[in-house]
């Protein structure tokens, strides 16, 4: 489908209002988050190697998405340094959260203040809210700064990636003895819903107090760079299977700019 074609398809559906858009937009990345949770339910066992080459997979996507769809976009409109104020405020919001909300991970163990009231399932639930959120954010700011070839571009790449990261999200879930395949797979769906109101968010704030767009923008850019070097790059490199997950990587950053090229 050609860009034109694409952006009408979707204005039919969501209309004109950035708000709206990112409500769509948010819907749209969620599902394709559902679609990867679910996954587990017929295949059960993917294997360790594929789960990390699909998440450097995601991760490629991410970074090639933060500078193309957002830092390079942000300083077209804004300048560079309410871009790169932004990157550094969205770093240190998304180490914030690491810090001071109790969570938990599948390799790397308890982060946070400990707590005796949340369940294992849980803690690991609200991990992975939390590094869905730059994603959700991403997208409602793309569709609030009223570039819809963008925002589409990041919609789909945030989707794409969603995907593996579903799957993977399901599968540590079930490995850490979280119930049945089914209520796995929900684990990996409930921790991708937090997408749609920050989708919703990040379009009003952005259409809201327009002069906030860049720094916006950045601050998107900034947290999910935090959740690749942080998070994902350190997890599929844990096992000694770093070459899988590099290659993963460098594929996802390929699919993007093809998306990006494509949908210009």
């Amino acid at each position: 489908m050609e860009s034109s074609s694409f952006e009408s398809f979707f204005i039919s559906i969501a209309g004109n209002t950035p708000a709206i858009q990112g409500l769509v937009g948010g819907i749209v990345i969620a599902l394709f988050n559902m679609l990867g949770a679910l996954t587990v339910i017929v295949w059960r066992k993917p294997g360790e190697k594929f789960l990390n080459a699909s998440l450097g997979f995601a991760a490629g996507i991410m970074l090639a998405a933060s500078f193309t769809s957002l830092i390079l976009p942000g300083i077209a409109i804004g300048g560079v340094l309410p871009v790169l104020a932004g990157m550094v405020l969205g770093a240190l919001a998304l180490d914030l959260a690491d810090r001071l909300v109790p969570h938990t991970h599948i390799e790397s163990g308890p982060e946070g203040p400990r707590s005796t009231r949340l369940g294992a399932v849980w803690l690991f639930i609200i991990a992975i809210t939390l590094h869905n959120m730059p994603e959700g954010l991403a997208v409602g700011v793309a569709f609030g700064s009223s570039d819809l070839s963008n925002a589409l571009k990041i919609m789909l790449a945030i989707g794409i990636q969603n995907i593996p990261e579903g799957l993977a999200v399901s599968v540590a879930a079930l490995n850490a003895g979280m119930g049945t395949y089914f209520y796995a797979s929900l684990a990996g769906i409930r921790a991708g819903l937090v997408e749609i109101p920050l989708a919703i968010l990040g379009a009003i704030a952005v259409q809201f107090f327009e002069p906030i767009l860049p720094y916006a923008m950045g601050f998107a850019a900034g947290a999910m760079l935090f959740v690749i070097s942080d998070e994902i790059i350190p997890e599929t490199h844990r096992q000694s299977k770093q070459r899988l997950a590099t290659f993963g990587l460098m594929f996802g950053a390929i699919v993007m700019l093809y998306l990006d090229v494509s949908l210009s």
